[in-house]
């Protein structure tokens, strides 16, 4: 008996340490369905939300708590054939905010230059050293991004290995692939999966990365206890991020970071002080000018 108990408690901490990183819940949309069975799509669904959620993306180990919550949508709007589909990729992912029940968004961001082949029960598979097809690149890049940035949220620079997998991928992506899927090359536009990769690893933007850790750790996870001190630490790494927007104008990133966390930011210093809110103000309409007006909302 105690030998079984004993077998019993080991798979039991085997199961614990295996626990993977990533609890994504996925929807496929299909708006404009045409010739293709829609329980390919269905199927399309479940693959991927399994591959995302049991795959072990890195070493480390996950409590099933500890696990990153996000959200993909794929809404697929042409259908090229019986197993080619384009459209786009959306998502969002968030860490909890300690001594809180909320959660804080990590990223929030529509890919546009989504196409793909899928065909129905087929495992996606997935090599970091190899290239196997569009679907299982998109994903994982998303992955070792979300990754990342929730890892310079608990440490300095803690997702540098990740975001160093991101730029892995986008290295494994043959020419004739990216000549057919966009968004992995620099002449593919502005504001896709290349300069995704590219700001975040670039030095101009390391004050931004270390402003991470301090936002978070010394911000948001101290705010269930100390306002005032929260609000100054968040208040100085904005003035810091606007520093990093004047190095490297523009950036990919700065502008992932002004969609992801601009909701939170005007919520947390409508009740700041007014040396605050000025601070704040500032460097946001900056950043964000497409959507100024919204910050007018923090008050003097």
């Amino acid at each position: 008996m105690k030998n079984i108990l004993l077998i019993f408690i080991c798979l039991l901490a085997f199961n614990c340490t295996q626990a993977q990183e990533m609890n994504f819940q996925v929807k496929v949309n299909v708006p404009k369905l045409q010739t293709t069975d829609p329980e390919v799509f269905d199927n399309l669904q479940q693959q991927v939300q399994e591959f995302l959620n049991t795959r072990k993306w890195t070493e480390n180990i996950y409590e099933p708590a500890e696990r990153i919550n996000a959200n993909i949508q794929i809404n697929i709007t042409d259908e090229l054939s019986a197993t080619e589909f384009s459209g786009s990729i959306q998502i969002q992912a968030s860490r909890p905010i300690y001594g809180s029940t909320a959660e804080t968004v990590l990223l929030s961001h529509n890919d546009k230059d989504f196409q793909f082949t899928y065909q129905q029960f087929q495992p996606i598979q997935f090599s970091d050293n190899s290239y196997q097809d569009n679907l299982s690149s998109v994903l994982a890049f998303y992955v070792y991004i979300i990754l990342g940035l929730d890892g310079d949220t608990f440490a300095p620079f803690g997702g540098e290995d990740h975001f160093r997998k991101a730029q892995e991928i986008i290295n494994t992506i043959p020419s004739n692939a990216a000549n057919t899927y966009r968004g992995w090359r620099s002449q593919d536009g502005n504001r896709n999966r290349y300069w995704m990769q590219e700001s975040i690893l670039n030095p101009r933007l390391r004050p931004y990365r270390q402003g991470m850790y301090d936002y978070h750790i010394r911000g948001l996870d101290i705010m269930h206890r100390d306002v005032e001190t929260a609000q100054l630490v968040m208040a100085k790494v904005l003035e810091d991020v606007g520093k990093a927007d004047k190095s490297y104008p523009n950036s990919m990133s700065l502008q992932v970071f002004a969609n992801s966390k601009s909701n939170e930011i005007i919520d947390i210093f409508k009740v700041a002080d007014s040396a605050s809110k000025s601070k704040v103000k500032k460097v946001m309409t900056k950043l964000d000018a497409a959507n100024a007006a919204k910050y007018r909302s923090i008050g003097r």
